[in-house]
């Protein structure tokens, strides 16, 4: 009797470890921001400077090393990198290169243990409903990122912000024991298949692409270029959302932070249900028309975000909600497209490329919008120049072909030869 599919469980464990790695941290950062700004006497370019800073230090990190481990001991050690760099920032004080330091060993524990690892197993588990799959991983990244930001706020609140960030470190090494004990790399570890199916799927012995292969379609270069335009936008947002509040007359510190923590919570839940909607419709449609949307949406909601003032409920609500429903889809779209541009197998590598240089749209543009705001005195013109990369971003995936090869897995010109070490 063939035992039943175990893909289900893969998808609630990465749920929670993708959610715990990832959504924990990134998404409850720049909720510090200010507290550094006020202990240390920071200025806003210097605060933006660390995330960038890291992201070119550890560029190499994907295309040597992601591909060659299994996914699941790269959640484990990018776990422990990313307590350790939450460790250093609790226990900073004020010297800038210690900060920069801490950056760069979150980046390493955000490439090891966050996107990349956690779109490979799911993409190895699931070939039919990929999408849907994908949907749920990413649910935990909206999920548990809302409940950090309200554990941050109390922890501030009724402690200090050091206690806040060491309590984020713990909670993120909440995901080791699933990743040890749940987590498969792919179904074939325990005599399964993608899906669950009696049969092997179709190519799945099928070498992936090298990198010099992958790099010489120009449907890469649109892939890569419009997701790192998109995140990039994303991440600037993300970043600045409170300093653009404290500028638009959130003057008062708890009223900034329950503001915030607002903001963050309705941007995270409603990232949910672009995920589970665009995850599905992905499933259904022409991929390269769902991503085209999503990205047009981003676009579309950072002007919102210069309305939002004290006492105009409704511009926060109207922002957030819209900005994180595009948000959710966005990043889970990526190894879709990818999946289905240069197959299956080739996703490690694509995304090994793809994930380090939408980090440096992710954290060097909001410096550059850092460096906007001082120059221009306010934010209007640093956050049109958002939008426009984020339009940029959305003609790029609007070039893309429909689909790939026919057969995803298929790759005909070197199907056969041996495994290369690139």
């Amino acid at each position: 009797m063939q035992k039943k599919f175990y893909g289900w469980w893969i998808v609630a464990a990465a749920f929670l470890t993708f959610g715990m790695s990832t959504g924990l941290p990134y998404y409850n950062m720049p909720f510090f921001y200010d507290y550094y700004e006020k202990t240390f006497g920071w200025q806003r370019d210097d605060l933006t400077l660390g995330f960038p800073l890291a992201a070119l230090l550890t560029l190499w990190v994907g295309p040597m090393l992601v591909h060659r481990f299994s996914p699941r001991k790269i959640i484990l050690f990018g776990t422990t990198m990313t307590f350790l760099a939450l460790l250093g920032f609790s226990r900073m004080e004020g010297n800038l290169w210690v900060y920069y330091a801490c950056w760069f060993i979150y980046l390493l524990g955000y490439i090891f243990s966050g996107p990349i690892p956690h779109q490979i197993i799911i993409s190895q588990w699931f070939r039919k409903n990929r999408g849907f799959a994908m949907g749920i991983a990413y649910v935990g990244v909206g999920l548990l990122g809302p409940l950090g930001s309200y554990a941050v706020k109390e922890f501030a609140k009724l402690y200090d912000w050091r206690t806040a960030m060491f309590g984020l470190g713990a909670l993120v090494m909440l995901a080791w024991p699933l990743a040890l004990f749940v987590l498969k790399d792919k179904p074939s570890d325990i005599g399964q298949n993608p899906d669950g199916d009696a049969t092997p799927a179709a190519g799945s012995e099928v070498q992936p692409w090298s990198f010099k292969e992958l790099m010489a379609r120009p449907s890469f270069w649109l892939l890569l270029v419009g997701s790192m335009c998109s995140i990039g936008a994303i991440g600037s947002i993300n970043q600045h959302m409170k300093l653009v509040f404290k500028d638009q007359g959130f003057t008062d510190q708890a009223t900034r932070d329950a503001t915030w923590q607002l903001a963050n919570t309705m941007i995270l839940f409603s990232s949910i249900a672009g995920r589970l909607f665009m995850g599905f419709l992905a499933d259904r449609l022409p991929k390269k028309y769902v991503m085209t949307a999503t990205y047009v949406l981003v676009a579309a909601t950072i002007p919102l975000l210069l309305l939002v003032r004290p006492g105009q409920d409704m511009n926060l609500w109207a922002f957030a909600l819209l900005f994180g429903f595009g948000m959710g889809a966005d990043y889970m779209l990526i190894p879709l497209m990818a999946a289905e541009q240069f197959g299956v197998n080739t996703v490690a590598r694509a995304m090994a490329i793809i994930l380090p240089t939408d980090t440096i749209g992710q954290t060097w543009f909001p410096w550059v919008v850092s460096k906007l705001r001082i120059a221009y005195g306010d934010y209007s013109t640093a956050l049109m120049a958002v939008f426009a990369m984020a339009f940029v971003g959305a003609v790029a995936i609007a070039l893309l072909p429909k689909q790939g090869s026919k057969d995803e897995t298929l790759h005909i010109p070197n199907a056969h030869r041996a495994p290369t070490g690139d």
